[in-house]
């Protein structure tokens, strides 16, 4: 569940379209836990991205939200462990997932 830097190019559009051509000073996002990519890689993209745009020199923030699973068996709810998805209650590797997928923007500060 990998972010592709299209993606990040997209939120950035969407937050440059919004703001109506007012400078953007800071952004706020959420990452869910599940997203295979770093905060770092995140940084260096959305710099690549912004530069030449009202969202160049803006802070970038990002939050991680935790992973969430539900087991199709027992229909408990548990956070996988260091990659393990087994449910902990039944030992079932049948699972939902409730959440740590996210890639939203919470917040955006502009001039």
């Amino acid at each position: 569940m990998t972010i592709q830097p299209a993606a990040i190019q997209s939120m950035l559009d969407t937050v440059i379209h919004r703001a109506d051509g007012r400078r953007i000073i800071s952004l706020r996002l959420v990452i869910g836990e599940l997203k295979d990519i770093s905060d770092e890689v995140v940084h260096a993209i959305w710099g690549d991205i912004a530069r030449g745009t009202s969202a160049e020199g803006a802070s970038l923030y990002i939050r991680r939200a935790p992973a969430e699973l539900q087991c199709m068996t027992c229909f408990g709810k548990y956070h996988p462990n260091s990659g393990n998805v087994s449910c902990p209650r039944c030992g079932s590797v049948g699972a939902k997932i409730i959440a740590g997928e996210e890639f939203s923007v919470e917040a955006v500060e502009v001039e």
